[in-house]
This record gives structure tokens, C-alpha cells and sequence, in this order.
């Protein structure tokens, strides 16, 4: 049995996330834990809303302490309620700590991480790639499967090869994660850049490889700047992709998936992105 993570904010609880992880925990069969993030940094008021006619007002400040503890409950609620109703194992963490090192500790006991796109855990609302994400990438200890604003099933997986180790890695492991999704249409895709011969790096050894775990794989080269070139063919595919990336982390040694490679598809594409580091 595997173990999913699924990471939430129970004050603005991410719909998309309940729907990919109860998929792909029903679909594995895996346990999957729902990590609420409850730092007592965090809360949905700001310090102007402690503020009475006479001051501090304890009285706002209970309200408003109780009124958090209720969404919090309601949306713990709706991930038990979903995960009976599937009949799948799971589990409840309600971690209080800060929150970047909680959900760094779950990423050490977890096989499959999964948040969604748009968390801070703050009340700044940014565009991805937020600065929590970015952070929790670059530290995780397992893979992170970034779910979109909105739940799409997945139809096809697109993995990206540069030629390089963590490449490789990612492939490796959406394999261990995600076996049920080799009956689906399966594209390798490679950027040569300007000037450069459109070939696969490694070609007999990575087809040898690919074709042990996804023998109807389909490949495309492309030519240009990896950043211009990945995101304007990803654009043209539909929502229903998985994209799967080879690595994010600092000092990152893939010539492509630095993190301005992967912050660029978080920004860029709506897709479910599966990001693992070697």
C-alpha cells in the first residue's frame, strides 16, 4: 500500500485537490492522509478585525477564533465524508506548526505529495507559483503533484526528457505512483536547442527504457528555447494532461528544469503537473 498526502487550507479548502486524490488514492488503493495545515499564525482576519470601539475586544477575538474552528471542522468534514463515501483508508493531520515545516515532515513519511496551485497559507492572494509552492518544491522529500483550480480527469501524460538523471528519476517514480494510467496515451517530449540537430538524448537506451513500461509511447522533438518551445506545445494540448517534470530544486544540475522551467509551466499551463527531484 502507498501513502498520499493531500495538503489543504481548511480556511479556503481547494475542491480540485479532494477530487485528484481521492482519485488517485481509489485508483492505487493507497492510504491517503489529509494534511490541514492550522498554524496559529494564520487565520482568515486580520489585526483590524480585533479591533472594538474601546480597543482590542476579546469578545471579536473569541468570535472570530470560533468562527475559523468551524471552517476548519466543516472542511475536515468534507474530506471524511469523501473518503467514506469511496471507501477508501485515510487519515486526519491537523498540524499546527508552521506550516512549510509541517508539510516538509508529512513529505518525508509520504510516497505522493498533493496541493493545489494557488496556496500561500496567508492572507496575500499571488499569482503561481506562490511563494509556498516554490518553497515546498525545493525541499520535498517525495514527489509533488500540483493539482489546478479546477479538476479535470486525466486522458493522456506528457513527460518531459532532457537527457539528464532527474529526468529520468521523474519518470521512474509517476511510474511507481501512477501505474493505472499506462493504458492511457503516453508523448516524450525533447527540446534541442537552436541550432542544434532535433534528436533524443540517449535515444536507444531511453526508448529501450520507455518502452519496458509504456510501449505504445509516442515522441516529439522540438527545436528552440526549452522554456518558449515546452510551454507553447503544452498550451496546445487540453486540460486533461499530466505533465511530468524532472526535477525542482536548488542547484538543480537538468539544463531545463531549473526552477524558472518549472515556476514558467505553474504559471503558464492549466494542467495537473507531476514534479519529482532526483
Amino acid at each position: 500500500m502507498k501513502k498520499i498526502s493531500a495538503v489543504f487550507d481548511g480556511l479556503k479548502f481547494a475542491d480540485s485537490t479532494l477530487a485528484y486524490a481521492i482519485k488517485l488514492a481509489e485508483s492505487s488503493r493507497a492510504l491517503l492522509s489529509g494534511v490541514f495545515l492550522e498554524s496559529l499564525l494564520y487565520n482568515s482576519y486580520r489585526l483590524d478585525d480585533l479591533i472594538g470601539s474601546s480597543g482590542l475586544s476579546e469578545v471579536k477575538i473569541k468570535h472570530l477564533l470560533e468562527k475559523d474552528k468551524a471552517t476548519r471542522d466543516k472542511s475536515v468534514g468534507i474530506f471524511e465524508q469523501a473518503c467514506k463515501k469511496t471507501h477508501i483508508s485515510y487519515a486526519i493531520h491537523r498540524d499546527q506548526g508552521f506550516s512549510l515545516q509541517e508539510v516538509l515532515k508529512e513529505s518525508i513519511y509520504s510516497d505522493l505529495l498533493l496541493i493545489n496551485v494557488e496556496e500561500t497559507f496567508s492572507h496575500v492572494r499571488v499569482q503561481p507559483p506562490t511563494h509556498f509552492i516554490r518553497e515546498l518544491l525545493a525541499a520535498t522529500q517525495c514527489p509533488v503533484f500540483i493539482t489546478p483550480r479546477d479538476y479535470q480527469e486525466i486522458e493522456k501524460v506528457v513527460l518531459l526528457y532532457d537527457g539528464k538523471p532527474p529526468a529520468v528519476y521523474a519518470i521512474k517514480m509517476f511510474n511507481y505512483m501512477m501505474p493505472w494510467l499506462r493504458g492511457k496515451p503516453i508523448e516524450v517530449v525533447s527540446v534541442a536547442d537552436d541550432g542544434d540537430v532535433a534528436e533524443l538524448p540517449d535515444e536507444a537506451l531511453v526508448k529501450e527504457f520507455i518502452a519496458c513500461h509504456y510501449p505504445a509511447a509516442s515522441y516529439a522533438l522540438l527545436n528552440g528555447n526549452p522554456e518558449e518551445e515546452l510551454t507553447t506545445f503544452l498550451k496546445s494540448r487540453n486540460k486533461h494532461t499530466l505533465v511530468v517534470l524532472g526535477a525542482y530544486q536548488r542547484g538543480g544540475v537538468s539544463r531545463w528544469f531549473k526552477s524558472s522551467m518549472a515556476d514558467k509551466l505553474i504559471k503558464d499551463i492549466e494542467a495537473p503537473l507531476f514534479i519529482a527531484h532526483h
